[in-house]
């Protein structure tokens, strides 16, 4: 049977793609692309074979593509560098093609974009669950820092060894060899042996391509945030023929990103994690043309009247006719005076694979009552001696949904702590235990090593500096629930309603967990995402209309 990482081109679709690239040859063996490349080139095999080859295993041959098969993965849809050597064999003839005119064959040949799509999934799968490789990250298992930059990887679907100088006899010889101490980490080290020591996120992300550049113009829409509402608008908006940037500042997926196992969103009946939802939804839109780019954070925006201007971090500013925000809302601080000590080193704010590793055989709390905190505890039950869901209110099934509640209660190492907070947290370099206290007053000591919290919802709503109306907890208003008052010197609100999904600035839409009002679930942030982008034709109909009016 046929290997679904590899599969072959047909006849019609080879010639298809012809279009699009050139046929080259050649006679002697000639690698084509090497590690770390950006915006290498895809190939196909017309004739001969290109062996992909492992530069972390001494270039041994991983995979050898016969004709018809083709190389790449899901990173040529942005800027990531290659992750192997190619080598074309002696006698080889290819048919090469260049990302940019691959992402236009995508966009326009289901059946190219079917067969390409599907194959890069399964090979990007392949390389971060079965291979050791890529770039090397040292740093302490109990560091808050390397904690941050091992998140931002794997949310990011980031191909890295993490080697923890704790126990890693392999980290300590490096250090050793690169002429470092333990006070420098966490450090990067490439297949070049260039290293980076104490990186920032955009340090990194520039390290691994994720952070892309684009053209200096005016676009269509910018949609600041790139969970499930903001990649929803991203794919819809893109695939309607808007030109359409995305940005984020941590990872695709959002909250949702950081859910375990997401069981109740249709067309998924054995459930899907946020993060490959999230990874799926990213590469989608990216097939249809939407630039994306991480770790861009809005930090303040200029309306000018017929666009809006907004400066991001790296230095970025983006001009842009409509604004989506999806910026989501971040979960809550406890309120326990020692708690950034611990974040990164004991207490966590989602539950990945990452973490299960830590949490075997230890005591665990979940604190939170939302679909979040059931599905991270339900994940963690596979891993912990115990789970503990500690929830300040009386009522499980409160905001949870009934089968995580079922669940947790037929769990046999899940124990729910009812009208139970936690208020004290203990550990020299790594939490250790924590304080609970019940609805009596009485204080309890466990020996909680790993504590994940889902509580409360702050909207990321800072870098809008008042510019659109919100509520009294920075929640973004829209529609029928902005005031009259703040749309009277409006003109464009004089001839028509904000819609639904609008501001009080017309070309500025909110959606999904940032608006006012939104029903906090995957399924209808992804609905909200899509309907807005047809708000947002409507908006770009009535500005060229206005345009027209004054021109005349």
């Amino acid at each position: 049977m046929k290997d679904p990482r590899f599969p072959e081109l047909t006849a019609r679709q080879i010639a298809t793609l012809k279009e699009y690239g050139k046929i080259e040859s050649y006679g002697e063996a000639t690698r084509i692309f090497s590690l770390g490349d950006l915006q290498y080139d895809f190939f196909v095999v017309m004739a001969g074979e290109i062996s992909i080859e492992d530069p972390y295993n001494d270039n041994k041959p991983i995979v050898v593509h016969q004709k018809n098969e083709f190389t790449g993965d899901s990173g040529m849809l942005s800027n990531r560098g290659a992750q192997f050597h190619a080598v074309a064999q002696p006698n080889t003839c290819v048919l090469r093609i260049t990302p940019k005119r691959l992402k236009e064959a995508i966009a326009k040949h289901s059946d190219i974009s079917d067969v390409l799509l599907n194959a890069f999934l399964l090979r990007q799968e392949t390389v971060l669950s079965e291979f050791v490789g890529g770039i090397k990250l040292i740093g302490s298992s109990n560091s808050k820092e390397t904690y941050a930059i091992r998140d931002f990887m794997d949310k990011n679907h980031l191909w890295y060894n993490f080697l923890d100088v704790d126990t890693s006899k392999e980290a300590k010889e490096l250090l050793n060899n690169f002429g470092l101490s333990e006070d420098d980490l966490p450090i990067l080290i490439n297949n070049d042996a260039k290293v980076c020591q104490n990186p920032s996120l955009d340090e990194l992300a520039r390290y691994a391509g994720v952070l892309m550049d684009f053209e200096d113009k005016v676009f269509d829409l910018l949609v600041i945030g790139a969970g499930p509402a903001g990649l929803a608008a991203s794919v819809y908006a893109a695939s309607e023929g808007l030109d359409v940037v995305t940005i984020d500042s941590k990872a695709p997926g959002g909250q949702a990103g950081k859910s375990s196992k997401i069981e109740n969103y249709l067309g998924f009946p054995t459930g899907i994690s946020g993060s490959d939802l999230a990874n799926r939804a990213y590469v989608q839109a990216q097939k249809f043309g939407c630039n994306i780019s991480i770790p861009h954070r809005a930090e303040s925006i200029e309306h000018t009247g017929s666009h809006f201007i907004i400066i991001a971090t790296n230095d970025k500013v983006i001009k842009t006719k409509a604004v989506m925000a999806a910026t989501g809302a971040n979960y809550r601080q406890l309120p326990i005076d020692n708690i950034e000590k611990y974040e990164g080193s004991g207490v966590y704010y989602s539950a990945t694979g990452m973490n299960a590793s830590a949490c075997k055989d230890e005591l665990v709390g979940v604190v939170g009552g939302g679909n979040s905190a059931g599905q991270a505890a339900l994940f963690l039950a596979d891993h912990a001696k115990e789970v503990h869901v500690i929830l300040r209110g009386g009522d499980l099934g409160a905001k949870m949904s009934n089968y995580l509640v079922q669940r947790i209660e037929a769990a046999e190492n899940i124990m729910v702590q009812l009208h139970t907070e936690v208020v004290e947290l203990h550990g020299q370099y790594h939490l250790e235990s924590v304080v609970l206290k019940n609805g009596d007053g009485e204080r309890i000591q466990k020996n909680i090593t790993n504590l994940f919290t889902f509580i409360g919802a702050k909207p990321c709503t800072d870098w809008l500096q008042d510019l659109v109306e919100t509520d009294e907890r920075g929640f973004i208003c829209t529609g029928p629930g902005i005031k009259e008052e703040k749309l009277l010197n409006c003109p464009i609100f004089r001839e028509r309603k904000p819609q639904s999904l609008e501001t009080s600035i017309p070309g500025f839409f909110a959606v999904g967990d940032v608006r006012k009002g939104s029903v906090k679930r995957v399924a209808s942030a992804v609905g909200e995402g899509s309907m807005a982008v047809s708000q947002v034709h409507q908006f770009l109909s009535d500005l060229k209309a206005t345009e027209e009016a004054v021109e005349a």
